[in-house]
Parts: C-alpha cells; structure tokens; sequence
C-alpha cells in the first residue's frame, strides 16, 4: 500500500491505520482511497483486530480532504455523481469494530467522511479544523452533514460557511464536542491506542453491537441528507476551471502575506 500504512498488534488486538502521504499533507488520492476501503474490508473478517486508531503521518495534517490532483471523471447528468471519498469510511464498508480518531495538525474538507465515521476523536493542541469548500465556490454537503451530527448546529454551520477564513482550533472543538480528548502536541496517537485497548479488550460482540447502535440513531437522517447532496452540489458548485482559479488565487494571496 502506497498511501495507507496499516499495523496490527495481536496482543493488544488494536490495529493503527496511518495515512501516509505526509507531503501531500495527507490528501486522498484515488489510490489511497480504495486504499482505506480495502483495509476497512479486511478488519471485518480479522477477528485479532478487535479495534482500530486512525491517524495522519507527519505533524502537519491529519488529513487534507481530496488531493486536487484526482481526477474524477463524472457522468453529465446532474442526477449522477460520482464521490470517491464517500467510501473511504469504515461505516461505509460494514465495519462495526471501534474506530478511534487521532489528529494532529489540519483536519479540513473530505477529513470529515473520516471523522464523521469514527466513534470519537482525540486531538492534540496543534490541531485545526475546517472546511474551505465555499471559499472555493463548491458545496459543503457530505461533510457538513456528517459535521452536523458532531457539533451543535450554529458551531458546524459557521464552520462550513466561514470556509478559509476561519479555523476552529483544537480547544475549541473540544469544548463543543468534536473532540472527546485534548493532549499536548504529539500526543494524540498515544492516548487514542490508549482508549482502543480497553475498548479491545472487551468482548468483542457488546462492543460491536453498541457501535452497530450508536450508529442506528444517526443512518436514517444521514440516509435523508445523503439523498439531497448530489443535487445540491450540481446546483452550487461553480465550474472546475472556475474553482481552480480561486483556488489559486487563494494561496497567491496567502505565499504574499
């Protein structure tokens, strides 16, 4: 694997997915993308692997959403979309083992289909989070729905609609609930391994079945805002070339500052 380093201790029964694409700061590319829903895939029937931390390489960045260098061909119809981060989750590959988030660094965009499929997330102090899609002329709309069932709604809604112009800070997403832990930097990893271990060594089918529950009081609202986002995001995005030129413009402006 490329993009994904994936390590698995049988004594402890905790397995640390890492995206490993430090100098892309972590961005999914397609690769890593089938990447992480193969893995996810695997766990399912590893029954030494009893829970899972997720976590970014590198100090930078957890996780920087979609590398802007994928291309993803989509159909013409706006009816179709084709979104290859909406399978990077371990929900979304029927995985119901624990899955403990560590962030350190940026979490923005498409970290959120990770974050928002996670059971909680511990972070450390140099972690920032938000979401540039409007600044960009695109939708918020997969990661904002996620997003809204993490946060309370004002706190998820000036996130999505502030895009670059604000960060929420590590401190602050632990005093609204995204994040469940704050350590000091470079701390992260140790304390989410720290709370896998306990949930591995739990029998494994209450711990399982509890994820599955938790998870059943969130599926059918996402389930319903799922079903608008495409159409939502062919209503509201601009044209690529048109994003790619405030994208650029964006960081000019940041490079002369």
């Amino acid at each position: 694997m490329s993009g994904l380093r994936v390590t698995a201790d049988k004594d402890t029964g905790v397995a640390v997915v890492t995206l490993d694409r430090p100098a892309r700061l972590n961005a999914i590319d397609l690769a890593m993308a089938s990447e992480l829903g193969a893995a996810w895939r695997e766990f399912r029937y590893d029954d030494s692997v009893r829970a899972v931390v997720l976590t970014g390489a590198g100090d930078k960045a957890f996780c920087t959403g979609i590398d802007r260098d994928a291309s993803v061909p989509q159909p013409g119809s706006p009816y179709m979309q084709d979104d290859p981060l909406l399978g990077v989750g371990p929900k979304a590959n029927d995985l119901w083992k624990p899955v403990v988030a560590a962030v350190g660094g940026m979490a923005c965009g498409g970290a959120f289909y990770l974050l928002g499929e996670a059971e909680f997330v511990v972070a450390d102090e140099t972690a920032t989070f938000f979401d540039p899609h409007t600044a960009y002329g695109m939708v918020s709309a997969y990661e904002s729905m996620l997003m809204a069932q993490r946060m309370p709604y004002g706190e998820a809604a000036r996130m999505a609609l502030m895009g670059t112009a604000e960060r929420v800070s590590a401190r602050r997403a632990y005093e609204v609930g995204l994040v469940s832990e704050l350590t000091p930097p470079g701390q992260a990893l140790a304390a989410a391994a720290a709370c896998a271990t306990v949930l591995a060594g739990y029998p494994p089918e209450a711990v399982q079945g509890t994820v599955r529950a938790l998870w059943a009081g969130r599926e059918a609202a996402l389930a319903t805002a799922f079903a608008q986002a495409p159409a939502l995001v062919a209503l509201g995005n601009l044209p690529a070339g048109r994003q790619a030129e405030l994208f650029r413009g964006r960081h000019r402006e940041h490079r002369t500052r």
